[in-house]
């Protein structure tokens, strides 16, 4: 599907959103009552989702439905993953019947809800890829030792019905699912403290991506992998793999996808404490960022990538580099972070900073903040990180907020 047809973009554009979904479902040949089975609901009341014009719309249905449907989620009104609108108390569409259906939906994939068997192998694409949506939208709410074993699982069964695949075109499909599933599983371990595993997981969301043949989902993946590389102080590795993520896209690779590598390499150089070329990675990845254009990103794996983005980065590379000058504002919550656990891990950064500035009392403050979002959801990252904060201060009489601090942090095994 063409995102930046004119016709999708013009409806998206006006706020006609069944419009959209009605447009994209056409384009994958999916009957009004098949996507219905999906999503939980009836025939009819998917037609009158795609004739309802410019009118309030259900966010959770648009969710469900761009989801299946691999619709970026700016293109029906949902920023960052989030709604940028209410939905209607009032809305015709059975809700109780939506939730029923998308609770069974996540809860295992739709095999029987699936399209006819001549397309068989998109149909368990479109299921399974639901799901997995499902399950990043927990994330945010749900402790990743909780989300494990079941995404887990769900890897396992994306494997098996690969494996019995019997067209080139189902295995490409289904390997981008499980690319996108196993990105999930990465991340579900990292979170949890488990690099080894998140490392496993990130490598083979690479591959799964190269086995799709898409230079999109490829380079994101590889991107990722960069990412956690950057974190876990591999410098060099890090950087390495953000160059073979541009050498994936080419040189005709979309804005935002520079934009966004620029800032892998920011975190990369902060890693090998290199100030001067964090600064001009940053700078450069600012300035893109400011110069991209009003659209939807051209993965739909990913939130939108903006100058606030790169702010929060500058913060971790400030962080880093022990530069509380690079720490922008002691108004945290202004911060823009997609969940309570990212969230968590950039006010630890802000506390490094205030540290580094030799502002204890401020530093250990937020850093009791953020330890109680980890000891909430169980996160071994967090709570590793919080550690990291507290080796950064060296003395033999600390005051009371710190001792307060070591109280909490002793004794904690996730």
């Amino acid at each position: 599907m063409n995102w930046q047809a004119a016709t999708v973009r013009g409806a998206s554009r006006t706020g006609d959103y069944g419009k959209v979904i009605e447009l994209v479902r056409q384009d994958r040949r999916m009957t009004q009552t098949q996507l219905g089975e999906v999503i939980g609901l009836s025939q009819s009341a998917v037609s009158r989702l795609e004739k309802r014009g410019t009118l309030t719309y259900s966010t959770d249905i648009l969710a469900a439905a761009s989801a299946h449907l691999g619709i970026p989620p700016a293109l029906v009104g949902l920023a960052d993953g989030r709604p940028q609108g209410q939905s209607n108390g009032d809305d015709d569409l059975d809700r109780r019947k939506f939730l029923g259906g998308f609770a069974a939906t996540a809860a295992k994939p739709v095999l029987t809800a699936l399209p006819d068997k001549a397309d068989a192998g998109g149909g368990q694409a479109a299921a399974l890829r639901l799901s997995t949506s499902a399950y990043r939208r927990l994330d945010g709410s749900t402790p990743s030792r909780d989300l494990a074993e079941a995404v887990r699982s769900h890897m396992r069964l994306i494997q098996n019905i690969t494996g019995a695949a019997s067209g080139d075109g189902d295995r490409s499909r289904l390997a981008a699912v499980g690319s996108e599933a196993a990105s999930l599983a990465g991340w579900l371990a990292w979170d949890m403290g488990d690099n080894g595993s998140a490392r496993t997981w990130y490598g083979s969301a690479v591959k799964a991506a190269r086995s799709a043949a898409d230079p999109l989902l490829t380079a994101y993946q590889t991107g990722s992998l960069a990412q956690f590389e950057a974190h876990a102080g591999n410098a060099a590795e890090a950087l390495n793999l953000t160059r073979r993520a541009r050498r994936v896209l080419g040189d005709r690779r979309p804005p935002v996808a520079d934009a966004w590598l620029t800032s892998v390499e920011a975190l990369a150089h902060a890693a090998a404490g290199n100030r001067r070329a964090a600064d001009k990675a940053l700078t450069a990845s600012r300035a893109a960022a400011e110069a991209l254009p009003e659209e939807p990103p051209p993965w739909p794996w990913v939130f939108t990538f903006d100058p606030a983005k790169v702010a929060a980065c500058r913060v971790t590379c400030g962080a880093r580099l022990g530069l509380p000058e690079w720490v922008l504002s002691d108004d945290v919550d202004a911060l823009p972070i997609g969940h309570a656990k990212q969230h968590a891990l950039l006010v630890l950064d802000i506390a490094a900073g205030h540290l580094a500035g030799g502002r204890v009392e401020a530093a250990f403050a937020l850093a009791g903040r953020a330890l109680d979002t980890g000891l909430q959801y169980r996160s071994g990252r967090i709570v590793e990180r919080a550690r990291a904060v507290r080796r950064n201060l060296t003395t033999t009489a600390p005051p009371k907020v710190v001792r307060e601090f070591d109280e909490r942090l002793h004794g904690v095994y996730l």
